[in-house]
């Protein structure tokens, strides 16, 4: 057996072009979907997430601007550009670039944006909602995965999923929509006790713990589903090699890094029946998935 790849990159370009006739109607009816995105230091990581942001709206039409802060920026400071795009009309969804400088108080910042332009579903109205299966703003990358497999056919309902993982971006609200959607959830983190003996029950595996190669073979039941929500930069040779194989020795050459996921893809491919790869797999997703939040927050103002 060898796993079908589920091209995400794909799925994601047939989202946003289903999201161009969307903001052409609204355009036309005179509200232009506009997204302000807030950028604080010099994160390397961070500048790129948000370059690839602003290179979807501009695919599709919608407004954006960026403001930036620098790393030694306070909280008050944070808050008052969060509080400025609050106020704004032609804003209509917020994004607050994560991971914020230390000296800043990221949850404070994050209960600050209005509920109705968290369009990233970090606001603990929008969890609260998410909770109660009366969704408004879902979290961009586990809403995304919900797409992919829905429009891959892979079933969800009466299967076992695992989710491995428990952040507040992924883990949990993933671990609620596949139970929403009446999968049987296990959530698997750091502490879980024979890990491999859990993740064997399932027949979808979300990997998003963030450690590279974690998932192998004996961590799969044959034939499960794999979405690798991972992207982990390796640098050491030694490491990439082993967790890519010789795939992408080039990239390697070239850039001095790989960028590989959660899950050892070279021996799961082997059991699994479909897999995400890394990159092209979650990535594109969760931007697209940002884009159609803005989107529903800009059909809510005008309504």
């Amino acid at each position: 057996m060898t796993a079908a790849i589920l091209d995400g990159a794909a799925t994601a370009r047939a989202i946003k072009d289903e999201l161009k006739a969307e903001v052409a109607a609204l355009s036309a009816r005179g509200v232009r979907p506009g997204l302000g995105v807030l950028l604080v230091g010099d994160d390397p990581s961070s500048a790129v997430y948000v370059r690839s942001k602003t290179r979807a709206c501009e695919e599709l039409g919608i407004h954006h601007e960026t403001a930036t802060l620098p790393a030694s920026a306070a909280t008050i400071e944070v808050l008052a550009r969060v509080d400025g795009y609050n106020r704004r009309k032609d804003i209509h969804g917020i994004l607050v670039q994560l991971p914020l400088p230390p000296q800043v108080d990221t949850e404070r910042v994050l209960r600050i944006v209005d509920p109705a332009k968290d369009v990233d579903g970090f606001h603990p109205e929008n969890v609260g909602l998410l909770v109660q299966k009366r969704p408004r703003f879902v979290a961009c990358t586990p809403a995304g995965i919900m797409e992919l497999l829905r429009r891959e056919g892979i079933a969800v309902a009466g299967r076992r999923a695992v989710v491995v993982g428990r952040s507040d971006i992924v883990g949990k609200p993933m671990a609620l929509l596949l139970l929403h959607a009446d999968a049987t959830v296990t959530v698997c983190h750091s502490k879980t006790r024979e890990l491999a003996a859990v993740t064997r029950q399932a027949d979808l595996l979300v990997a998003a713990i963030g450690r590279p190669g974690l998932v192998r073979a004996e961590h799969v039941k044959p034939g499960a589903a794999v979405v690798d929500v991972g992207m982990n930069r390796v640098e050491d040779p030694g490491q990439a090699r082993e967790l890519a194989g010789e795939d992408r020795s080039d990239q390697l050459a070239r850039k001095g890094y790989v960028l590989m996921g959660d899950v050892h893809a070279p021996t799961v491919r082997e059991v699994a029946s479909a897999l995400t790869p890394v990159p092209g797999g979650v990535g594109p997703l969760t931007i697209a998935l940002l884009m159609k939040n803005t989107v529903k927050a800009a059909r809510g103002f005008s309504s």
